[in-house]
């Protein structure tokens, strides 16, 4: 059975707003539980990065926010912004 999971992101600082930390995560919409994440820049690059730790599931349609990465990012087939 293909998955549908949500991508999205939160960031933190550590000393000043100026350091920021993100979180990359992707969940799985039906169960709630995480299936990857990984800690990177708000970059294409880290995008990138979350999207290959998803290869071993049973992807078929991806969620996002408007963020311009996921839109270069996520294969057009599959994705779903709102």
């Amino acid at each position: 059975m293909a998955l549908i999971c949500e991508l999205d992101e939160q960031w933190s600082f550590v000393g000043s707003k100026a350091r920021q930390h993100w979180l990359w995560y992707a969940y799985n919409t039906k169960t709630g539980g995480g299936l990857a994440y990984t800690f990177g820049p708000r970059t294409d690059e880290t995008c990138r990065e979350l999207l290959a730790l998803l290869t071993p599931f049973n992807i078929g349609m991806i969620t996002s926010d408007d963020w311009g990465s996921y839109g270069r990012e996520v294969p057009k087939d599959k994705h779903l912004t709102g």
